[in-house]
């Protein structure tokens, strides 16, 4: 018999596991899905199907679960699944958590040490010449059949890939189809090693360098811009003795600093060049481009890592310092000799950066993201950081203007993603859940992407909770494959 999980903000509240795999078909919709919307939502959750095996854990452990919203002429039908991992078969077989700590092995049951698929898969749906692959950055993807959901393996581009890992943040050129990415700890747990690579439009790897960089840290999103791409890295550190010893994978390093490699697209990690700077934390890039000599990438910033793992494996009290936050541009010169970068801001702090497919890599002028505004209401637990953001923006980069849409002072929105719109000048749609905490219950919300300040054009109904996501992506019903 499966036992209660703990008591703690992961597993608690909005939190707590859901471990639903269904299929309803005709969800109620209040208001109208415009008949162009034709295409389908998939959504990564990490939802953990067994209490952890050492009585505590982080939310970013559990087990993926994949969901799916499809849209057809104005209807809306939901699909979920569990993706079928080695690590997920194992303790289905054992009825029981199998695996320890975050992202270390050597705390695992003696039953599963050393075997292959510990990756949960979790974290983003990645679709890209017509194949859907879950992603998690400690392992190889896991490919899902897009229309079903059905698990049909563990994917390495045909045997191409030696890379360890890939990032759950590839960036695909919307003009030319291919998409980039990149592993860290490629050669193995807690090393030094980067595995940088290129996969054409076809879904053939094509290129896959390794370079070291400049210690074992966290990058979880890098940038590609047409002619550059760059490699951000911050003091989350990990250490191969520490983990042998039973210790955490992640620990805040202050001092260290920030550090950013930054390549020619169509040279060699051999031509990185890198800046340094003071302690930083970010995730989630919006956007980058490069405009000369200069290259700009744009994000939000923040002085302390926020996850409470591994602020309290890194001995942090306390809420995150909040003082350098915000959403910022930060600005290279490939022409100058300085080694450290100019930074302007953009916006209030937020994360979920998002901007429409077409702009990607290139300059732009709108971007979405979500923020926490407090004089909404108070922090309400909500996702793996504890704190659930409570509104969604819209940003003029030119301008500053921010528009936002906000659900209610006890309810939190969940990461949104955009689509895009066949009419001329539509500046397309932003789709995304709330979580109604009062009422344990959650809806998607539909919003004009050009004003979300107008509420939501369309609520669809749900008649379960919805975990938190992680992230998510949209796929036009037109690119996925044939049947």
């Amino acid at each position: 018999m499966t036992h209660a999980f703990p008591e703690m903000m992961d597993f608690a509240g909005f939190n707590a596991p859901s471990r639903v795999e269904c299929d309803i078909y005709d969800l109620v919709v209040e208001g109208t899905v415009p008949a162009e919307i034709n295409g389908r939502w998939y959504r990564m959750t990490p939802d953990p199907q067994f209490p952890p095996m050492l009585g505590h854990d982080t939310y970013l452990s559990g087990d993926g679960m994949m969901s799916m919203f499809t849209f057809e002429n104005g209807h809306v039908d939901f699909k979920s699944r569990y993706v079928m991992t080695g690590r997920l078969k194992n303790e289905r077989n054992a009825r029981r958590g199998l695996y320890g700590l975050y992202r270390n092995p050597h705390t695992d049951d003696p039953s599963v040490k050393g075997a292959a698929g510990r990756s949960a898969a979790n974290t983003t749906p990645v679709f890209h010449a017509g194949r859907l692959l879950a992603t998690k950055e400690d392992g190889r993807p896991v490919e899902l059949d897009p229309r079903t959901l059905e698990t049909l393996g563990e994917y390495d581009f045909g045997g191409a890939l030696r890379s360890a890992t890939m990032t759950a943040h590839p960036r695909i050129d919307p003009h030319t189809g291919e998409m980039y990415a990149y592993g860290t700890e490629a050669g193995g747990l807690a090393s030094r090693d980067l595995a940088f690579f290129v996969i054409d439009r076809d879904g053939k790897l094509v290129r896959e360098e390794w370079f070291e960089g400049p210690y074992v840290g966290m990058m979880h999103d890098f940038v590609v811009t047409k002619q550059h791409v760059v490699f951000p890295f911050f003091p989350v550190i990990a250490d191969k003795a520490r983990m042998e010893s039973g210790g955490p994978h992640w620990r805040w390093e202050a001092g260290k600093g920030s550090h950013v490699g930054i390549m020619p697209r169509d040279g060699s990690v051999k031509d990185m060049r890198w800046f340094h700077g003071p302690d930083r934390s970010f995730f989630h890039f919006m956007n980058g481009h490069t405009a000369g000599n200069q290259v700009h990438i744009d994000f939000g910033v923040s002085a302390e890592v926020p996850f409470p793992f591994i602020r309290e494996a890194s001995g942090l009290s306390g809420p995150p310092n909040m003082e350098t936050s915000g959403l910022v541009r930060w600005t290279f010169d490939l022409a100058g000799r300085s080694e450290q970068w100019e930074q302007r801001p953009l916006g209030p702090p937020g994360d979920f950066p998002i901007i429409a497919r077409r702009d990607h890599m290139s300059p732009y002028a709108v971007g979405y993201y979500q923020m926490f505004n407090p004089n909404l209401g108070p922090p309400i637990a909500a996702g793996p950081v504890g704190v659930g953001f409570n509104s969604v923006a819209r940003i003029d980069l030119q301008t500053g203007e921010v528009r936002a849409f906000a659900p209610g002072p006890t309810n939190t929105v969940q990461e949104h993603v955009h689509i895009p719109s066949s009419k001329p000048g539509h500046e397309g749609y932003t789709v995304f859940v709330v979580d109604f905490h009062e009422t344990m219950s959650s809806e998607v919300f539909l919003l004009e992407a050009a004003h979300p300040e107008r509420g939501p054009i369309a609520r669809i109904k749900l008649p379960l909770r919805l975990r938190n996501q992680v992230h998510g992506t949209w796929v036009e019903e037109r690119d996925l494959p044939a049947i």
